[in-house]
């Protein structure tokens, strides 16, 4: 038997919401992958720090999202990696640590061109598979035709994290903006509130 494919889907997940999980499940379900882990990242080295939310509270939202959804897990894998963590860096121990299982990373085409600036991106590039679910407006650059870049149109959502937290401060709705079991969570701890 060969081994299991797993796909990475990092994110500061600041809250996980609808669109992160169509594209989790779409990845997991659409493709050959066998699982999809969903990296809770500490500390993006390109956002400034402050406006996150604690890690574990972060990846206690995204266990909640996924609940029992065959093939999808929370992973707090850079946690204890150092800040800020690198992909490469973090493959390395995912490696070293499974090695019944190969790894591919998940990211939007807006990420693809600056793929490049990333630390040891040649390594990246020549080692792991690359899934790239299509956001429009962000055509994926020249990578994207890249043997190892593989293109999806997976459904997305015109919705980000930043207008969930504006939405939460600002107390209105956010039924259907994230899966039911976060909304719970949001409204019963007053995270970003």
């Amino acid at each position: 038997m060969g081994k299991r494919k797993i796909g990475l889907f990092f994110g500061s997940f600041n809250p996980v919401h609808t669109g992160h999980m169509i594209i989790a499940n779409y990845m997991v379900t659409r493709t050959e992958l066998d699982e999809v882990w969903m990296i809770v990242s500490p500390q993006n080295p390109f956002k400034k720090a402050g406006s996150l939310a604690r890690d574990h509270d972060r990846l206690h939202l995204v266990n909640l999202a996924i609940g029992d959804t065959p093939g999808l897990r929370a992973s707090n894998v850079e946690f204890d990696l150092p800040k800020p963590s690198y992909t490469i860096d973090t493959l390395a121990v995912l490696r070293d640590k499974y090695p019944d299982r190969t790894f591919s990373l998940i990211m939007g085409s807006d990420n693809l061109p600056t793929l490049p600036k990333w630390k040891n991106a040649e390594l990246l590039l020549r080692d792991y598979d690359i899934h790239v679910y299509n956001r429009p407006g962000y055509p994926g650059g020249e990578l994207s035709a890249h043997p190892r870049v593989q293109l999806h149109e997976a459904p997305l959502m015109h919705l980000s994290a930043t207008y969930i937290r504006e939405s939460i401060r600002e107390g209105h709705s956010i039924k259907y903006l994230v899966p039911g079991a976060v909304a719970r969570e949001l409204e019963v701890s007053g995270m970003y509130r």
